[in-house]
């Protein structure tokens, strides 16, 4: 599940956020934008069908570093590819996936500055998306389709003290959508790719009729794993119905997803290598679970590829612990529901209202093995305690569920009164996830076999947990010098109240407990500053410094871990300073900025093997403080020379993170956080040889990357190459317009490399192959 690197060139890179001003952080996207000063930073003199306006490209009246994918770089990507994948365009940002496209939920993993990917804040639109955790949580790639974007705002190291997170321990990522259209109309394509991948998407709008407007998307997307047997299967669905009223407006916006795949293993260097030993003869990046099932052998007989013998005299011929390794005990399954309202309305001259309230459902689950011996040691402690268990009979099967619901409302005043824009807000949420986790006999006890859910062999959780969180903020931008200097000065508190309970772990279970646990982590004053003057027509400077708490990561799995009168952990703080210049000239724009962030607290995470497992399961261990310091450098040059059809773009990203304090026995003090490179290079070059046609070859570069706190182990920095070549834009035929075919290459050189890190304390990691070269040709059209 590594995630490849790549780059689409100059639609995505570098891009920036059209803002007017630290005041309208909240509204972005809103009609509240239209409403704003115009930026002292002239607009672009450049000009191309893929070079965005300054406002957009160098970020202009922002006062931190705030990046965008604009809509033409979303849809110049592979089609399907998933609006997280889509960061690694942005400076910093390092984005591995198992898969071209990002698919696979438990392969993507997102490292910026200092933070990883639980410690950066979602919204989409106005509604905040809570944590990032795979299960139980709400990752935004699960809510999106990048044909209904208008764009993605990023801020990588301080996002508005407006915006609703207790994820965020600075990072803010906004997907902003594209409402519905005025006129009738709509959109479709049909992508055929590697790996027999089909993808097919479908919008029609409305348009606007007495002030009501919608539209409703659907996409289906369908493919074989690349690395293994098994399949991989998304179906979503997109709606927005809007009212206008004069200067206000009703939002209804829903979204639903249906998710399943087959999983691929992790694996080690010594894996890949090929050096493990593997019986199945397995190495490489195509290292995957096995298709078939081996036949059993006797007790003393050798394992081999096709044959596994017993474990002991007596047991059953299903017992031996490779059969694990069977592709079908590997599975997940989400199902997600989204529904939200934002009204929108001026209360008056000067003063703009903004509430949106939301409802979330979820649920799912997972299949992971279990070995017999494992089994058998799990039930043996249980079988005197907890009633109806049955003995195993070969390998288990692992099944864990979940489900949830998370409703809040969020909601912000604006007023403007003389030099002054003033904004205060609130945010409540009630968050609500319950989990359980058992192992079943199979029949037979054959790995190929179906569950027996009335077998159930030991119990390991059955729990609840709730968070409720409210969150205020208060904040003013004084416009000075001819609003040629722009100061904002604000605040945010944040109030995280956590409960679980039920059946924690398997000690619950054998010592008849259900502990119910509380905590509490609060700040009420959580400092937001920063300014960004116009020191020309051409060129800003902006300073920003934040102050932020997070809900600690993985709280679930750190109180399930611990005893019952264990104290909880800490939560984690950061404090964020940036220091940056802009600039605009006739054939080029960029964008330079520097960054130090010290956190407190730091929750880093780890793996442990599973047993009787082909997975790990995931801890957090408190760290003490980390710091990070480096720059980004992002900019657009389009020379006279080549006549205007060819322009370049580059982002270059420098960063050290380092931990500052031991733990335990371990002295990690001035060690690198792992997973976390030192360079980053993301550029490229697009070409135009005439009207509707547009070739774009780029790459990204990452070096070295460690993979354990104590730094003993490290993999190697890659180059991936991509390239693409859009035809068509702006033909027509017959109703259709904008008749367009577009081919994606993915991986161009096919690099053999390792991308997600699953990091460790001590030991050897676990790596996710990043994939081979892929190909997809997409056809599309409106009407």
């Amino acid at each position: 599940m590594a995630k490849t690197s790549k780059a689409y060139g100059v639609r995505r890179a570098g891009r920036r956020l059209a803002s007017v001003g630290a005041l309208f952080g909240a509204f972005v996207g809103s009609e509240a934008l239209g409403q704003t000063t115009p930026s002292a930073v002239e607009e672009l003199v450049v000009t191309g069908s893929r070079v965005s306006e300054a406002s957009v490209a160098i970020g202009a009246d922002h006062v931190t570093a705030t990046v965008s994918i604009t809509s033409d770089a979303l849809l110049s990507a592979p089609a399907g590819i998933t609006g997280l994948k889509m960061l690694e365009s942005l400076p910093g940002f390092n984005v591995q996936a198992n898969d071209a496209l990002g698919m696979y939920e438990f392969g993507n993993s997102v490292s910026v500055r200092a933070f990883n990917f639980q410690q950066i804040g979602f919204l989409l639109d106005d509604v905040p998306m809570g944590r990032s955790d795979q299960f139980g949580g709400s990752p935004i790639y699960r809510y999106v389709d990048n044909e209904n974007l208008a764009r993605v705002t990023a801020s990588a190291g301080s996002g508005d003290v407006s915006l609703a997170s207790y994820a965020s321990l600075g990072p803010i990522v906004s997907y902003i959508s594209r409402g519905p259209a005025e006129t009738f109309g709509g959109r479709v394509s049909f992508s055929r790719g590697s790996d027999e991948l089909l993808r097919a998407f479908a919008r029609v709008d409305t348009g606007e009729h007495n002030g009501f407007s919608a539209f409703g998307s659907f996409s289906t997307v369908s493919g074989e794993l690349w690395r293994g047997p098994g399949t991989i299967d998304r179906d979503h669905y997109e709606g927005q119905l809007r009212y206008r009223f004069g200067e206000g407006s009703i939002t209804f916006q829903t979204v639903h997803n249906k998710y399943f795949d087959y999983d691929s293993p992790s694996i080690t260097k010594a894996q890949y290598l090929g050096t493990a030993g593997d019986i199945f003869g397995r190495s490489g990046r195509d290292f995957a679970y096995l298709g078939y099932i081996p036949v059993p052998g006797a007790f003393g007989t050798p394992a081999t590829a096709t044959s596994l013998p017993i474990t002991a005299v007596g047991a059953p011929p299903y017992s031996n612990a490779n059969y694990n390794q069977y592709y079908k005990f590997a599975v997940n399954s989400r199902e997600d529901h989204l529904y939200a309202t934002t009204v929108k309305t001026p209360l008056g001259e000067a003063v703009d209202l903004s509430v949106t309230g939301y409802y979330e459902d979820k649920q799912g689950y997972g299949v992971s093995p279990e070995a017999y011996a494992t089994s058998l040691t799990n039930y043996n402690a249980e079988r005197l305690i907890v009633a109806g268990l049955f003995a195993p009979r070969g390998i288990q099967y692992g099944l864990s569920t979940i489900d949830g619901t998370r409703k809040g409302v969020t909601g912000n005043l604006t007023w403007r009164w003389g030099i002054n824009t003033i904004q205060a807000g609130a945010w409540y949420e009630d968050d609500d996830y319950h989990r359980t986790q058992q192992r079943y006999n199979v029949e037979n006890g054959n790995p190929d076999g179906a569950p027996l859910f009335n077998e159930p062999v030991h119990l390991q959780r059955n729990y609840t947990s709730t968070r409720k969180t409210t969150q205020v903020f208060l904040k003013d931008t004084v416009s000075l010098l001819d609003d040629r200097l722009k100061v904002d000065v604000g605040f945010k508190g944040l109030d995280i109240d956590y409960e679980i309970s039920g059946y924690r772990n398997p000690a619950d279970f054998i010592n008849r407990r259900t502990p119910t646990i509380t905590d509490n982590w609060k700040d009420y004053f959580l400092p937001q500053v920063g300014a960004v003057w116009s020191a020309t027509d051409r060129e800003q400077i902006f300073a920003s410094y934040s102050e932020n708490m997070a809900l600690p990561r993985g709280a679930d799995d750190i109180f399930s871990a611990a005893s019952p009168l264990a104290p909880g952990p800490e939560a984690e703080k950061a404090k964020n300073y940036e220091i940056g210049v802009r600039t605009n000239r006739p054939t080029f724009n960029a964008s330079l900025v520097a960054y130090f962030t010290k956190f407190d607290n730091r929750l880093q995470s780890f793996a442990s093997p599973v047993p009787g497992s082909t997975t790990t399961e995931t801890f957090f261990q408190n760290v003490g403080a980390v710091e990070a310091h480096g720059g980004e450098f992002s900019g657009q040059w389009k020379p006279e020379l080549f006549g205007g059809k060819v322009y370049f773009n580059a982002n270059v990203s420098y960063n050290v993170a380092e931990f500052k304090d031991n733990f335990a026995t371990f002295a990690i003090a001035g060690n690198r956080v792992p997973d976390f490179p030192k360079w980053l290079f993301q550029g490229g070059v697009t070409y135009e040889p005439a009207p509707g046609a547009v070739l774009n070859l780029s790459a990204r570069t990452i070096s070295k990357r460690y993979t354990n706190f104590v730094n003993t182990e490290s993999t190697g920095g890659y180059t991936i190459l991509a390239a693409y070549l859009d035809l068509g834009d702006g033909i027509f035929v017959g109703p259709l317009k904008n008749v367009k075919a577009r081919v994606n290459v993915d991986n161009l050189l096919d690099e053999d490399y390792l991308g997600t890190i699953t990091t460790t304390t001590n030991t050897p990691a676990t790596f996710r192959p990043g994939p081979r070269r892929t190909v997809q040709v997409t056809l599309s059209t409106e009407f």
